[in-house]
């Protein structure tokens, strides 16, 4: 979801946009992602700037490059109805005026053409009409924007009925058919199959343990068994994960749920996955920030007095370039990089506010990053602690150098890819 936008974003072309969105084009565009294997996802965790020319083009490429239609999705947001500064093109937020912010983007960045799919909260039955599916199919790659991903559920699944509308059955057979489908925050998490995360934050989700449903409260730990759209099935999904501190909340929902692998999708940063769904599935990494890969094969969670605990989990953080193979559980460093022989002789410095609590005023995002990497680049140190801000009970996360666990970089000492670290974590 956009933050402050741009102010040179004029209100008639927001006009300009939704009058665009409800015309249906001449022609019906073609793929032009190889058929073969089916289209591409392109994932982002949230926080996508404006001057992101690497995502942004990604997706463009993946649409067709010069050529590429651009179908905006954005009925996560709240609708026109919903929105005090509808009529402010300096100050609204909501579906219509950021599917209008989203189209120009992409045209800024190099797309022929790019439109407002015009379903939201206000407009219903456009999930099933006839004139939007042929607006769909004349496109060649979707994005959908952030918000509140529970709005695509009621918008493009029907809500409790979670079956397809005719407009998410046409972007579900066009992705199969070659093109590309990118999202960010609440617009990538809605790819998720199920038990697809509805909110909470890590500190709740270990102590109180992951419900079904949807929460008012933005702190319980809530997700949807039935899922979102299912684009992405080899792992669960989570976005903002650094942050805002996410990584406990995905381990025990994880745990709860009995999935053995959580992306952990960070900010401004694509995961990009070429042959979703097939034994072909690749995952990249693009952008300034990273992707978390906790892997739960061989973790083992239990109860006790003091309360939840797991252990033999494992934590793989990936950077630009990264390649991952989802059926392998391989990480690929990018080419260039090399694995680093620790030299540093710093302790690692403490951290008591491992997964950046809201009720912290001095806390850190991409705090368990920051003990991981410490430790990666520790030449005396093979085992490091970091434990919540929150206590009764206090939980200690224990990371641990163990084979195969490595750290790479491209020229210097510090670690900037870390693969395979062992990750605990206790109650007391």
């Amino acid at each position: 979801m956009p933050g402050t936008r741009s102010r040179h974003r004029l209100l008639a072309a927001t006009t300009t946009l939704l009058l665009a969105a409800l015309t249906v084009p001449a022609a019906h565009a073609s793929p032009v992602h190889d058929p073969t294997h089916g289209g591409s996802l392109v994932l982002v965790g949230g926080g996508l700037k404006e001057d992101n020319k690497a995502v942004y083009g990604e997706i463009i490429d993946r649409a067709g490059g010069a050529a590429a239609r651009i179908g905006v999705l954005t009925a996560a947001s709240v609708p026109a109805s919903q929105d005090p500064n509808a009529d402010d093109p300096a100050r609204c937020s909501n579906s219509a005026c950021n599917g209008a912010y989203y189209a120009s983007l992409f045209e800024r960045h190099g797309a022929a053409d790019a439109q407002w799919i015009p379903v939201d909260l206000d407009h219903l039955g456009n999930a099933d009409s006839d004139t939007v599916v042929a607006q769909v199919n004349a496109m060649t790659g979707f994005f959908f924007g952030g918000g509140d991903q529970y709005r695509y559920v009621t918008t493009l699944l029907h809500g409790t009925a979670h079956t397809d509308s005719k407009v998410l059955a046409a972007i579900r057979a066009k992705l199969a058919a070659g093109a590309v489908v990118a999202g960010s925050s609440a617009g990538a998490q809605i790819m998720a199959g199920a038990d697809m995360v509805t909110g909470g934050d890590s500190y709740e989700a270990l102590r109180d343990g992951s419900s079904p449903g949807y929460f008012d409260d933005p702190t319980r730990p809530g997700h949807l068994p039935a899922g979102g759209f299912g684009f992405l099935r080899s792992g669960l999904l989570d976005t903002h994960t650094g942050a805002a501190g996410r990584e406990g909340r995905a381990l025990r929902l994880a745990a709860d749920t009995g999935h053995t692998r959580v992306y952990g999708l960070e900010e401004n940063t694509a995961l990009v996955i070429d042959h979703p769904g097939t034994p072909a599935e690749t995952a990249t990494v693009k952008g300034t920030q990273g992707l978390t890969v906790l892997d739960l094969r061989q973790a083992r969670a239990h109860t006790t007095t003091a309360g939840w605990s797991l252990h033999g989990a494992r934590y793989t953080y990936l950077t630009d370039g990264d390649r991952y193979l989802p059926r392998t559980w391989q990480a690929l460093p990018a080419p260039g990089k090399r694995p680093i022989t620790p030299t540093g002789d710093t302790p690692v410095p403490t951290n008591t506010d491992v997964f950046f609590s809201r009720a912290n005023p001095g806390g850190r995002p991409y705090s368990l990053l920051s003990t991981a990497r410490a430790l990666a680049a520790s030449r005396t140190r093979r085992t490091a602690t970091a434990s919540t801000f929150e206590t009764h009970p206090r939980y200690t996360v224990t990371l641990t150098r163990t084979h195969p666990a490595t750290a790479w970089a491209h020229s210097s000492a510090d670690p900037t890819t870390l693969t395979s670290l062992a990750l605990a974590i206790t109650a007391h």
